[in-house]
């Protein structure tokens, strides 16, 4: 079980976080789907964490992240949190409204102990998805009349570097996990992912496709929005404004067999190919991006690794991916 291990903390970092039911049981129905949709969107302004894209399958969930650098909030933001987090009163809250209030008016040790176990809710991936996975457990047992664990692990999260073209090749992965399931011909056509609800007119999962395209947003024109779009299509659709066509099931998706010998003979894919299969450099890679940033990373933090190591970085497999590696070497295959 591995969370976040690797680190930035004086500066933005991007994460990759997957995490999946226990026993990878379908236990995530349309309801459920809802709750935790609205849930990622409500922790993440409370923890101060951008959502790049995300999707929420039947039995686990992918959520691509930005934490930028930690600051010490106002105490007028850290009421505004706790407020958006508990609108109402419930026995799970650590303190009322107006007790948190009247401590950080009165100042002294309350205010200072009020403040901290605030903040350090604050601007942590692993604290962020710690707080999803127990409030979203919490409706589902008592909703569901259930007990005990729902989730079969901690959470996977790998560290991307911030750039456009990592993003957005880490981005397209996610928005088409229904395509890969087979679910949807069409990214757009599932409710609960980053990509449909920026089509839909979501403000929030527009900014967020748009950092992954490192395309800066004017909320006053709608031509950035197209730009944004026209951009990210060509990515998640085999080609321009279409979806790729299909053949004998909903998805675009490449029979195992064919992308099978096609690997077995030192053949490559097409990367918009490659995003259809399910490859595990996003999930087990460990730290994703160019060589240059993950030499410098490994350089920078050399303690945190095993003295056995000889190399950091990886070159991805399989497709040509614009020269994106990975950390961590795998040794089972990449694909499937």
């Amino acid at each position: 079980m591995r969370t976040a291990r690797y680190k930035i903390n004086d500066r933005d970092a991007y994460y990759h976080c997957v995490t999946r039911t226990v026993n990878k049981e379908m236990l995530l129905d349309t309801r459920a789907k809802e709750v935790l949709r609205k849930q990622l969107w409500q922790m993440a302004e409370f923890c101060g964490v951008e959502i790049i894209t995300y999707c929420i399958m039947t039995n686990h969930f992918h959520v691509l992240v930005k934490v930028p650098e930690q600051k010490q909030s106002s105490d007028s933001e850290l009421v505004r949190r706790f407020k958006l987090l508990y609108p109402k009163p419930t026995k799970y809250q650590t303190m009322a409204v107006d007790v948190l209030e009247a401590n950080l008016k009165q100042g002294g040790k309350e205010a200072e102990k009020a403040r901290k176990r605030l903040q350090a809710r604050m601007g942590d991936v692993s604290v962020f998805m710690k707080e999803v996975k127990q409030r979203f457990s919490i409706w589902y047992n008592r909703s569901h009349r259930r007990i005990g664990t729902l989730w079969a692990e901690r959470f996977k999260s790998t560290l991307v570097e911030g750039n456009d073209h990592a993003l957005k090749i880490c981005a397209a992965y996610i928005d088409l996990n229904p395509v890969r399931a087979a679910i949807v011909k069409d990214p757009k056509e599932y409710r609960w992912s980053g990509y449909a609800e920026a089509v839909g007119g979501n403000e929030l999962a527009r900014d967020g496709l748009a950092t992954a395209c490192e395309i800066s947003r004017n909320r006053k024109t709608k031509d950035n929005w197209k730009s944004i779009s026209r951009d990210y299509r060509k990515l998640i659709y085999c080609k321009g404004s279409s979806p790729a066509p299909g053949k004998g099931g909903a998805g675009s998706i490449i029979p195992e067999k064919k992308w099978r010998e096609v690997l077995s003979k030192g053949g490559s894919l097409p990367m918009t190919s490659a995003l259809r299969c399910r490859v595990r450099y996003f999930t087990d890679g460990a730290i994703l991006g160019s060589k240059e940033y993950i030499q410098s990373y490994y350089e920078e933090h050399r303690s945190e690794f095993s003295r056995k190591r000889k190399k950091a970085p990886q070159p991805m497999k399989g497709s040509d991916w614009g020269g994106l590696c990975v950390i961590r070497g795998l040794r089972q295959s990449v694909f499937g």
